[in-house]
């Protein structure tokens, strides 16, 4: 029983779990771009070269027992995922960017001492200055 509490515990953490969600919406995304690419750009890119080698489909083209036509379509799903991650990660560093700029509020521990440096500075005024100190009255 010792080991199921453990593997329901590491489950349950939040990383896993956001880690799980991460895997399926990335399975949709795969999905919407193969369809993408399948349905709307490959014919809308490849139909004049497919027209030229006298091809239906994509799946066609291939030389001997290679299909380099699904390869190429392969690389464009690739392109067109890294790119739109790229464009994801860009916005997110520029949010981090954005609330990196804000400076922090000091410390309590900083305001006092930046109120004691202000209150000597006060007590070293020109004229009162510890090297210069004002003659004793009599």
């Amino acid at each position: 029983m010792g080991i199921l509490k453990d593997f329901k515990a590491f489950i349950m953490r939040g990383n896993v779990v956001d880690l799980a969600v991460a895997v399926v919406i990335g399975a949709a995304f795969a999905a919407i771009v193969s369809s993408l690419v399948d349905n709307v750009i490959t014919p809308l890119l490849l139909t004049p070269a497919l027209k030229f080698a006298k091809l239906d489909d994509i799946d066609g083209l291939k030389w001997g027992a290679v299909k380099y036509g699904l390869f190429l379509a392969a690389i464009i799903k690739f392109v067109i995922i890294a790119f739109i991650l790229f464009l994801i990660i860009k916005a997110i560093h520029s949010f981090d960017k954005k609330k990196a700029a804000t400076p922090p509020e000091p410390t309590l521990t900083e305001k006092l001492l930046t109120e004691i440096r202000d209150e000597l500075k006060a007590k070293d005024a020109p004229g009162t200055s510890a090297s210069n100190p004002a003659p004793p009255r009599p």
